[in-house]
């Protein structure tokens, strides 16, 4: 993932008996964060989990009928690319050529795409290819009957992909039994970490971020010298881009929902962080925050996206980001402001750890309501094992949208002239290894990747998949409490923070919130006995 928080999010990983509404729109049954002849060089080829041989997949037999000519409906999540048109007529012309095939690319805009995304798996429309990842709920879905499971397809439609993608994340993404997605083999760290304005650190003699101190250091110095800018980037999706980032800054087991804390070291001991001094803290911080001017008073209504205020200079720094999105930003400067200089520091420096992506944070499914299942898994063989229809829809045009340059990907023009910039249809999920352009600054990323690798620990905890199925009605009764009276909170916008605490933890207790954490915690208990996490 790119655009949204690289999170490793808990708090979205919800598995639930079958939702009659959502199998009724999905036809019933229950199976459901660049062209073409650069070569990536030996500077592009790191930190993969695969490779390929070749410039494409073999022609392979695979048996299914392409005698009719259909239109594949592929949705992404975002904003389009400019040169979408441009693309997506280019892709049709091979398709059409070899599987007799042609593909619309839709996509759901960033703002409010969590409800859009809910919607286009709900309503029963004719959908061949969607964005899975653990952030987008991908194994409740799953559970619910959303997806079409691929296991007997593979060896059909797409053989080839079905060899390419490591046995292990084929296990790994597995939902009873059965695989939903096809997942990502491009291995890279979504980890936070802060970035911030290093020119303006320097200009005015300001510390470097590397923990809470520090940061709100960096930010008071900005503050004070130019007021006109923002310390932070922020918009209203408060829970994901302050709470979250300050609990994992705190070493807290991905995005628990419900208020549970588990902690990375103590993975066994879970407790209610709602209501405790830990929480207390944070919601203070939150409020200095506020009063001091880094939070907008209006930061529940903005839905701008976090990576823009930095990239046009409105914003001086990000609480958390990941790198892969952290390079982006910082290419984007240096076509237009290249007296700018961005810099990141990374979570795992103050944490002394971090967790590479699981399989499941980016893949593609089938949903249930896709008309040409068949033809859609082998078009998505041709995306990451065809380097033609791989570098095209990552690139876009060489020569028109991007050069290759000693072995580095180049943008043509700057960001705001370019109508396709670098993965510019968001298409994190089919990325190979083997095909694959890096900028030039991308080298400092691959420099925190080296880093991250040396105090990596292994991510334990995205098999667990809570079933609500017993609390459902307490579940949708507490998301309408946080919204009430938990996210000003978190924003810094309750002027007394005990009082308002308090208010919250009786309504939520009035929602069922005791009855919630208890089921859950008896879940994740049975999880960490059965994978034998100490």
């Amino acid at each position: 993932m790119k655009k949204k928080a690289g999170r490793k999010t808990l708090a979205t990983l919800t598995t639930t008996a079958l939702a009659l509404s959502l199998l009724a729109g999905c036809g019933g049954n229950n199976s459901n964060s660049n062209a073409n002849k650069g070569s990536a060089g030996t500077e592009g080829k790191t930190n993969t989990a695969a490779t390929t041989e070749g410039n494409a997949a073999p022609a392979a037999e695979t048996g299914i009928d392409t005698s009719k000519k259909v239109e594949l409906q592929f949705y992404m999540l975002g904003d389009a690319p400019k040169d979408l048109p441009i693309i997506q007529d280019e892709i049709n012309k091979m398709a059409q050529e070899d599987l007799n095939a042609t593909v619309k690319f839709n996509y759901t805009s960033w703002t409010d795409w969590d409800q859009k995304y809910k919607l286009l798996l709900s309503s029963g429309q004719a959908i061949d290819l969607i964005f899975t990842a653990d952030w987008t709920q991908y194994q409740s879905y799953a559970k619910r009957g959303a997806f079409l499971a691929i296991d007997d397809l593979l060896p059909k439609a797409a053989p080839e992909l079905q060899k390419f993608v490591p046995e292990s994340m084929w296990e790994d993404v597995k939902v009873d039994g059965k695989i939903y997605t096809v997942p990502a083999t491009f291995k890279e760290y979504v980890t936070n970490g802060f970035v911030y304005r290093e020119d303006l650190r320097k200009k005015y003699n300001l510390p470097a971020p590397k923990d809470l101190a520090t940061y709100e250091a960096y930010m008071d110095g900005i503050k004070a010298n130019e007021p006109d800018m923002m310390p932070i980037s922020l918009n209203s999706d408060i829970g994901n881009n302050l709470h979250y980032i300050y609990t994992e800054l705190n070493k807290m087991v991905g995005a628990l929902p419900y208020g549970m804390g588990v902690k990375y070291e103590t993975p066994t001991t879970v407790y209610s962080y709602w209501g405790s001094d830990e929480q207390k803290e944070e919601l203070k911080t939150m409020k200095r925050w506020a009063d001091k001017g880094f939070i907008p008073k209006n930061v529940l209504n903005i839905k701008d996206t976090m990576q823009d205020p930095i990239t046009s200079g409105k914003a001086a720094s990000m609480f958390g980001d990941n790198p892969n999105r952290f390079n982006d930003m910082k290419m984007k400067i240096s076509t237009t402001h290249p007296e700018w200089e961005l810099a990141y520091s990374p979570f795992g420096r103050t944490t002394g750890y971090a967790t590479p992506v699981h399989p499941i944070h980016n893949g593609f499914a089938i949903p249930k309501s896709s008309k040409n299942p068949e033809r859609a898994l082998a078009f998505y063989q041709k995306l990451v094992l065809d380097k033609r229809y791989n570098q095209l829809t990552q690139y876009g045009i060489e020569g028109k949208n991007y050069t290759v340059e000693g072995g580095y990907y180049k943008l043509v023009g700057t960001s705001q002239s370019n109508g396709f910039s670098r993965e510019g249809m968001n298409g994190w999920a089919w990325r190979n290894p083997e095909f694959m352009l890096f900028d030039k600054g991308f080298d400092g990323v691959k420099a925190i990747f080296d880093e991250l690798d040396k105090i990596q620990k292994p991510d334990l905890f995205l098999g667990f998949a809570e079933d609500y199925s017993s609390y459902q009605a307490e579940k949708a009764a507490l998301e309408q409490v946080e919204k009430q009276y938990l996210f000003p909170l978190e924003a810094g916008l309750v002027d007394d923070v005990d009082k308002g605490l308090e208010t919250f933890m009786q309504k939520a207790k009035q929602a069922g919130l005791e009855k919630i954490q208890a089921e859950w915690t008896k879940q994740w208990n049975a999880y960490t006995a059965e994978k034998g996490i100490k």
